[in-house]
């Protein structure tokens, strides 16, 4: 069984990538990228482009749109005190075509697409299920880590005609997990491994298999990654 899935959807100036870095993990990734005026196409690795992350409950909210039992829905996200805009919208009531739309990024999917979206979000939603809700880590992973969750928040936004959907604010509780978040910025890059500088002035390179979420390339960027916390015990890398 294959644990990690991506596909992505483009057209002639947008497109849009759909990742599952693990089944293991209650979340999916949304990356969004569009041509620029000179033709080029942005780049993720320089940072350009936008990335959200959907949790199982957002993931459920999509399945809904894509079978056609809802007619749209919408949320946003609010993380470091950016809000950024998600709908799910379908053109007209044929519904043969959907328009996704993540901030200023806009996605219009074809019929043969959302049949694809819609299986592979199914699939992964089962995958999800059943290996990210259960409790099977190691013993020798134990101890309190940091971890991204998601929490709700009450706001009024659409979910079918006028049904309030909650906000999702990124942010970050204490709790047993196999993997913790770490503030570093890269130094180097191979093909398999990233040099990452942490808080503590230490370097140490790190499988990118370890790297449990998406990080920008660029190298002396500050951000955030969720790494495996054997690794980092191993390595003396928590703070």
């Amino acid at each position: 069984m294959v644990d990690m899935h991506s596909q992505s959807f483009f057209g002639k100036s947008s497109g849009l990538t759909i990742q599952s870095s693990s089944r293991n993990e209650p979340f999916i990734f949304l990356k969004c990228i569009k041509k620029k005026g000179d033709g080029i196409w942005e780049k993720p690795s320089k940072g350009e482009g936008k990335t959200i992350k959907c949790s199982l409950d957002e993931m459920v909210m999509i399945s809904e749109v894509l079978h056609k039992r809802l007619e749209n829905w919408s949320t946003y996200h609010n993380f470091n005190d950016t809000k950024t805009q998600i709908s799910f919208k379908w053109e007209n009531e044929r519904k043969e075509r959907l328009y996704i739309n993540i901030g200023s990024y806009s996605k219009m999917l074809t019929f043969s697409q959302i049949e694809i979206l819609k299986l592979l979000l199914n699939h992964m939603l089962s995958e999800k299920i059943e290996f990210a809700t259960t409790s099977n880590f190691s013993e020798g992973r134990k101890g309190k880590q940091k971890v991204i969750t998601g929490s709700l928040t009450k706001d009024t936004s659409e979910q079918g005609s006028k049904s309030p959907v909650p906000a999702v604010i990124e942010n970050i509780e204490v709790s047993e997990k196999s993997s913790c978040q770490v503030e570093g910025a890269i130094k180097n890059e191979t093909q398999k491994a990233l040099l990452i500088t942490f808080q503590n002035d230490r370097e140490c390179w790190i499988p990118k298999s370890a790297v449990r979420s998406s990080y920008v390339s660029a190298q002396e960027k500050q951000q955030s990654f969720v790494i495996d916390t054997w690794l980092l015990e191993k390595n003396n890398l928590l703070l």
